[in-house]
């Protein structure tokens, strides 16, 4: 992530950046679900565990957002605008930081029991 951090977002990058950071956000999402002993195989099930197990209608929202926009360019070519692009990325540091502490939050309660 910090590669893509460093990086100025333009409109022939942005669809990169955005990948870069959208599977970064899905391998932290992984490591969760690893801690709690799930295997998902897909990314509309990674949205499911933070809709339904976690009771987190808003970050599900916002994954799903996010996975259609990385659908729409990995497999049917569309490039996003600048400016959908840059909210989106804006959208996966968001999440990224959630999930994180998120995560933290589940190893604490881990290490007091």
């Amino acid at each position: 992530m910090s590669f893509f951090r460093g990086l100025n977002i333009t409109k022939e990058n942005v669809d990169y950046i955005f990948e870069g950071f959208y599977t970064s956000l899905i391998e932290i999402i992984h490591s969760l679900l690893i801690t709690k002993g799930f295997k998902v195989e897909n990314h509309i099930c990674l949205g499911f565990y933070l809709r339904d197990i976690l009771k987190r209608e808003n970050l599900f929202r916002d994954f799903d957002d996010l996975r259609f926009k990385r659908n729409s360019i990995v497999y049917y070519g569309k490039g996003m605008d600048l400016d959908i692009g840059k909210d989106a990325i804006k959208k996966c540091k968001k999440l990224i930081k959630e999930i994180k502490d998120i995560s933290t939050l589940a190893s604490d309660n881990k290490a007091s029991c």
